[in-house]
């Protein structure tokens, strides 16, 4: 969408010069919605006023957008919102964008929860995986910890405009608790685990690097979590873990090497093993 055509435009052609200029049709039709102050899930709205002229201010502000867009900044940052699990979270580049495959996690995590039963979110960044538990399962007392100021601030935002009683604490990861924590029923977390030189890293500029990449393996803040969590679990409670694609082997192999029982992985909607986790057992795991 070049600036000369920064002109009365219909809806329909708005759409079309977006799509001639690079933009995936769905991408354009979501920023047109979000200029427009139209709800994400409005695109048959767009087809019913496809003959409605664009302001041009509003013509303008959506050729910026298109321009970042184009340059490979997130969607979600451009409209600040991104849906997680049926949650409406704001997003920004204070902390990294949530992704489908995150919700193998928390529906795992919600197969083992119930009732009032304690879970910690380690490195919550928008609040993402804390937030839909607690939104699924009210009575959940459930604690989210982050390193970053900025990404809790993004987080308790969240919390309070969706009305969600979530505790926060700051820190690396289980240094954020107080001493006065009583263990936790599960542990959940997707640490960063992409390694230092991964080719992959290039399409993720806008994002936080601190927030994806763990050492020369990516495997780093794992095997940290893992070696620590059994410190901070009841008996039988469970530590879950979301891990890259082709790291499940590992990620078991460092589990069963500190003592957690049923370590298994589980796979995300593409059929990737996008999970592990284990239980620590009374007998196996000393808490002492």
């Amino acid at each position: 969408m070049s600036r000369s055509e920064v002109l009365p435009l219909t809806l329909a052609q708005a759409l079309t010069a977006l799509q001639t200029a690079g933009l995936e049709r769905l991408d354009a039709q979501l920023l047109l919605l979000h200029v427009l102050g139209q709800a994400p899930n409005q695109r048959g709205w767009l087809l019913a006023h496809d003959t409605s002229v664009l302001p041009a201010k509003l013509a303008s502000e959506l050729h910026q957008l298109a321009q970042r867009r184009l340059a490979g900044e997130p969607l979600a940052y451009l409209s600040g919102h991104k849906e997680f699990f049926g949650l409406d979270l704001q997003v920004d580049a204070r902390v990294l964008v949530p992704r489908p495959d995150t919700e193998t996690l928390v529906h795992w995590a919600l197969e083992l929860l119930h009732s009032s039963q304690r879970v910690l979110d380690l490195g919550t960044g928008s609040g993402a995986i804390a937030l839909a538990l607690k939104a699924s399962q009210p009575a959940l007392q459930v604690h989210a910890i982050d390193l970053s100021a900025d990404a809790l601030h993004v987080a308790q935002a969240n919390a309070q405009r969706l009305q969600l009683a979530v505790t926060f604490g700051q820190g690396a990861w289980f240094d954020g608790l107080t001493c006065d924590y009583a263990p936790f029923d599960c542990i959940v977390s997707n640490p960063p685990y992409i390694a230092a030189n991964d080719p992959h890293l290039a399409a993720l500029t806008f994002e936080p690097t601190q927030a994806l990449t763990s050492g020369a393996e990516g495997l780093d803040d794992i095997r940290h979590i893992i070696a620590q969590a059994p410190k901070h679990l009841a008996a039988d409670g469970w530590l879950l873990l979301e891990h890259g694609y082709d790291q499940a082997p590992a990620v078991r192999q460092l589990l069963r090497q500190a003592g957690f029982a049923h370590v298994q992985s589980k796979l995300d909607l593409a059929g990737i093993e996008r999970c592990s986790g284990g239980q620590c057992l009374v007998s196996s795991i000393d808490h002492t």
